[in-house]
């Protein structure tokens, strides 16, 4: 039986491959949805977001890929055992590398999809000393509303099992001082995760934080950002109405 999940995969993936956008190029970029406990969905290594079909979508098994996150180190090569190993169906294409912060970023509370890109104009401020400002200020409120409060900020890792773990630590301390999950991560010079429970939460997301870092970007052309006090972020979180809105939207 078909998934009633892909239809939704694949328009997010196409959305997030439109070429105008200048989100991902080429093999860049990947999306993942969560089926069930036991298994989700995953864009296969070396497919093109923008063309994405259902054969270019691999399901893999969770317990196939979580354990490697607690391994102090892999091969190149034991990687992609595992990663060919946590295959549901063995005739299915290789996952992308990146399944692993995928595989781990879904078992989180709320999350149903994941989109993992590479924006220019969000690149341009990551691989500046400007990141962590971007990552933990912000301008407007529909920026509040979209992406959260802040960003995670993770440092450079290559990608892969190490990449993974380092999300996960970051991750994990957000969650330990905000008590729920972030809407999107930035990774230093290399791109942007944006997690939600709907495909629009995560397009939503992806694409505030790209508008988010032109202001930012533009702002600082001119001068200093002049950013929203923390006050008003918090209370701008809060608001029912602001709520309200993002249910509307299907951000919630």
């Amino acid at each position: 039986m078909p998934n009633p999940l892909l239809p939704q995969l694949l328009e997010l993936s196409h959305q997030l491959g439109r070429e105008e956008r200048a989100l991902a190029i080429l093999g860049e970029g990947n999306t993942s949805a969560r089926l069930s406990d036991a298994t989700f969905l995953v864009k296969a290594s070396g497919s093109n977001l923008a063309t994405l079909d259902a054969k270019a979508v691999t399901e893999c098994r969770f317990d196939g890929l979580l354990p490697a996150l607690d391994a102090k180190q892999m091969t190149d090569a034991e990687v992609d055992d595992a990663l060919l190993a946590a295959r549901v169906k063995a005739s299915a294409r290789k996952p992308s590398v990146e399944a692993m912060f995928h595989a781990w970023l879904l078992t989180l509370p709320g999350v149903n999809f994941v989109g993992h890109t590479h924006p220019v104009a969000v690149n341009g401020i990551l691989c500046t000393p400007h990141a962590r400002a971007f990552a933990t200020k912000r301008m407007c409120p529909d920026e509040i509303v979209c992406c959260g409060g802040e960003f995670v900020l993770v440092p450079y890792v290559d990608p892969g099992l190490k990449l993974a773990q380092a999300i996960r630590r970051a991750v994990t301390a957000f969650i330990k001082r905000t008590a729920r999950p972030p809407r999107v991560i930035l990774l230093e010079n290399h791109g942007l995760i944006a997690l939600g429970g709907t495909p629009q939460a995560v397009l939503a997301a992806t694409l505030m934080a790209v508008k988010g870092a032109e202001i930012f970007t533009r702002a600082t052309a001119l001068g200093s950002p002049r950013f929203l006090s923390a006050a008003t972020v918090a209370r701008i979180a809060g608001r029912p109405d602001e709520h309200y809105r993002e249910k509307v939207l299907g951000l919630r």
